[in-house]
């Protein structure tokens, strides 16, 4: 496990720097918030750091509802019963098994990893809501229920695998030959287009991925929106 400190951020890395699985940890006033939860397996070591930052967990915030991003959970939350567990309306569907799309969304396959975890989101949430000092953003397109947090006194974007920076940074579905997992496990890539662009509109100061190092500023993501245009511009022109 690598560990790297941005300010209130703690990121806690497994696999790299090969297969690179990220979590976030931020520090709020009375606790810690943890934004997903990466692999069941990596669910001890999770454990063991907020264990040595002697602060209560307060909340897990997932991203979207693959199995690298969610796998932890049920043994996170044995350790610590009172930590408030949230997912988006939309992919909470997807932890129950449904991978039906909605009569507005593209019948596309849903791809990726969707294991059955037993805990139950406290909340099913909805784009512009607030909480622990995070807004939610719609970024539909690596799932149909992908969601952001945007941090807005520190402007810190938690983007999951709305984009990605190991193997080059890109848009969901943007398939990068040294590391093609998470464009491969992309639901809908003109969905994944739009909302990244929202995202970056937001002009977040870091980015943190699930995958990779993160990202400073805009210029690197917005190279990336357009290079995930043009990807896009040249299969609808076929």
């Amino acid at each position: 496990m690598v560990i790297t400190r941005l300010e209130h951020v703690h990121q806690l890395t497994f696999y790299a720097p090969v297969l690179p699985i990220n979590v976030q940890l931020i520090e709020r006033e009375l606790g810690l918030v943890l934004i997903d939860t990466s692999l069941e397996r990596n669910a001890a070591d999770i454990l063991a750091y907020i264990e040595s930052l002697e602060r209560p967990l307060l909340a897990i915030l997932l991203t979207h509802a693959h199995g690298d991003h969610v796998g932890g959970v049920d043994r996170i939350l044995k350790v610590h019963p009172h930590a408030e567990l949230y997912i988006s309306r939309r992919d909470a569907r997807l932890l129950e098994g449904d991978r039906t799309t909605d009569p507005d969304e593209r019948e596309l396959k849903i791809k990726g990893s969707l294991p059955t975890i037993h805990s139950l989101p406290d909340k099913r949430l909805d784009p512009g809501e607030r909480l622990f000092g995070f807004r939610v953003y719609h970024a539909a397109g690596h799932t149909p229920g992908s969601v952001a947090y945007f941090d807005e006194a520190s402007r810190i974007l938690f983007a999951g695998d709305a984009f990605q920076s190991h193997g080059g940074v890109a848009v969901a579905g943007d398939v990068r030959p040294l590391f093609p997992l998470p464009g491969l496990a992309t639901w809908d890539k003109s969905a994944a287009v739009e909302n990244a662009e929202k995202l970056i509109d937001l002009a977040p100061r870091h980015t943190f991925v699930g995958h990779g190092k993160s990202i400073e500023g805009t210029h690197r993501l917005y190279r990336a929106l357009k290079r995930a245009k043009r990807k896009r511009a040249r299969l609808f022109s076929r």
